[in-house]
């Protein structure tokens, strides 16, 4: 029912509120289409908020469901997609917004096909076929080029031309293929397989210009993203424009943009490079320069040292030294000679003045009796005994005739 107002007698803002609540409620479920744009998952919430937008006008309108209906979905919902959901309209008289409450979310269209894509990728990842570790370095300066692109497109044009503006020695061998369609897959696989198999070939570009996600589909093919894997030869994907994004592009050694980005890969700039290559030399050469200088400088120095500038200077010190020396050797060798020769006249004197022969010098002899024995005692002899007389200069052999001991001397005297 209408309500009745006037300027006298306006309605409160929550009854109208409570009134547009009551009149949404009454329209019951409905099934939408349209086309997912904005997905939030907030940790902790229990409820998913999402906008959905008509594809033809520009209208939009939000979007909750529960987070174990969101979850269920498989494959996973992804922004971008189109969809048609089962919701029951639902106003909001505290805020004033109306949202539509899904109960039962479907993929259609070309929401379907991203899901699919979506699945394939994950699945495809879960084997690892996407991991960096696996990636390949490609070459600073690759001699030929493998090139798998549809004959006389504008992919093939950017490639070849912007890699020959870069660096102009670069050469391409070009294998053709279809780059849309049921056959494309096919036709690029064979492609692939025929320059990963030339020796020559040191990288391989898949290159073709933008289009739509139908377009690309082939680049996404399970078959093409193994024999990418499986090949020996690096390789750059350079499909589509910068928002593309197939399958080809993950599994790829290199990814570019587009097939001009492509050229920066494969080729350095040969502008660049000569100028880092002068950069370089003129690096190297005052490098060169400066410890050419720095060694000269100590050169110089030392040259200009007292050692080398007059070498005899050193050698007539030292010979002043090794002069001084050999004097002082000389006096103390002296000195020490005269010592020892003092002392060896001193021992020699006191050798000879306790020497037997000084006392035969004195005029002392010593008797001996012809076995050798020394007479100590006129009692030791006898008249007639031979005897022989030890003096200092020689011997006297005697005979003795008598002995005549001295009276005056007792046996006490002789024997001390």
């Amino acid at each position: 029912m209408a309500l009745e107002t006037s300027p006298t007698a306006p309605a409160p803002v929550r009854q109208i509120a409570l009134a547009i609540s009551q009149w949404v409620g009454r329209l019951g479920a409905v099934w939408v289409e349209g086309q997912m744009t904005q997905i939030s998952r907030r940790p902790g919430v229990g409820t998913v908020f999402m906008t959905m937008r008509d594809s033809a006008a520009d209208i939009s309108v939000p979007v909750t469901c529960a987070r174990t209906l969101f979850d269920s979905l498989n494959p996973p919902l992804v922004e971008g997609a189109s969809v048609v959901i089962h919701a029951k309209p639902d106003y909001y008289a505290n805020r004033g917004s109306m949202s539509l409450v899904a109960r039962e979310i479907t993929m259609v269209g070309l929401g379907e096909l991203l899901a699919r894509l979506e699945r394939r990728r994950q699945l495809l990842a879960a084997e690892g076929l996407f991991d960096p570790a696996l990636k390949k370095p490609l070459p600073f300066l690759p001699g030929r080029v493998g090139l798998v692109t549809a004959p006389g497109s504008a992919a093939e044009r950017d490639v070849v031309e912007s890699s020959r503006r870069r660096w102009p020695g670069v050469t391409f061998a070009t294998a053709y293929a279809a780059m849309q369609g049921t056959r494309a897959a096919t036709e690029v696989i064979d492609a692939l397989a025929r320059l990963d198999r030339d020796p020559s070939v040191e990288v391989i570009v898949v290159a073709r210009g933008g289009g739509s996600v139908e377009d690309l589909l082939p680049f996404s093919d399970e078959a093409l993203i193994r024999a990418v894997a499986g090949t020996r030869t690096p390789v750059v994907s350079a499909i589509g424009h910068e928002p593309d994004t197939p399958l080809l592009d993950l599994v790829a050694d290199v990814r570019a943009s587009t097939p001009t980005d492509a050229a920066k890969h494969l080729v350095p700039d040969v502008t660049e490079e000569a100028k880092g290559v002068a950069w370089a030399r003129d690096r190297v050469r005052t490098l060169v320069r400066q410890l050419v200088a720095r060694e000269s400088q100590a050169l110089a120095e030392l040259r200009a040292r007292p050692a080398l500038a007059d070498p005899r200077s050193l050698l007539d010190a030292r010979e002043g030294e090794v002069t001084d020396l050999r004097d002082r050797s000389r006096r103390v060798l002296d000195h020490r000679l005269a010592r020892a020769l003092d002392d060896v006249v001193h021992q020699r004197a006191r050798a000879r003045a306790l020497s037997p022969l000084e006392t035969l010098r004195r005029g002392y002899a010593v008797v001996q009796r012809a076995d050798g024995a020394v007479l100590a005692s006129v009692a030791a002899a006898g008249a007639g005994d031979d005897l022989t007389i030890r003096l200092a200069d020689g011997r006297v052999l005697a005979t003795t005739t008598a002995v005549e001991p001295d009276p005056a001397l007792t046996q006490e005297d002789l024997h001390g």
